[in-house]
């Protein structure tokens, strides 16, 4: 289903069910403080991977994309039981550092307590943090129900 290659992995999904499964298997190495940065062209399957993160830990609410809201919180749990916040942020509609400081991004992102999931997050014009795992998905040319995922460690030297 996958390959890894040091700190990168791909995965081919042919079907939303088996990107749900990359997403849960994923979100076991998650923990409180990461941020998991998500690219990919409109409708390639980022909420799709972002519901099945939810799922493994155990949201009760309907996980959407929050493109008018640009930030949901949900709440969900770790293998232990603790309850851990989870903030679902899409930056499709911003457009500017300053529409970025007016959301509250950068205080998002520094939330260590919670786990941050990040749509679109080229728009994040350089306020990522340090550390986060990258998500590219992006649909096959010759078939348009495959999708092709790479996750990967990032770790910037700034």
């Amino acid at each position: 289903m996958g390959k890894q290659e040091a700190d990168v992995e791909e995965y081919l999904s042919r079907s939303e069910e088996e990107t749900l499964a990359i997403a849960r298997a994923f979100a076991q190495r998650l923990r409180p403080g990461d941020t998991v940065a998500l690219y990919g062209d409109l409708g390639a399957g980022k909420t799709e991977f972002i519901k099945g993160i939810c799922q493994y830990f155990h949201v009760e609410e309907l996980v959407t994309s929050p493109t008018f809201a640009i930030i949901n919180q949900y709440f969900g749990s770790l293998p232990d039981r603790t309850e851990i916040p989870l903030y679902h942020v899409d930056l499709y509609r911003v457009r500017s550092r300053q529409e970025l400081e007016e959301i509250g991004f950068a205080e998002c992102v520094s939330a260590g307590d919670a786990i941050k999931l990040v749509e679109w997050s080229e728009n994040a014009d350089g306020l990522l943090p340090r550390s986060y795992w990258a998500v590219h998905i992006r649909v096959d040319p010759e078939q348009e129900s495959v999708r092709h995922i790479r996750i990967e460690r990032v770790q910037s030297q700034e």
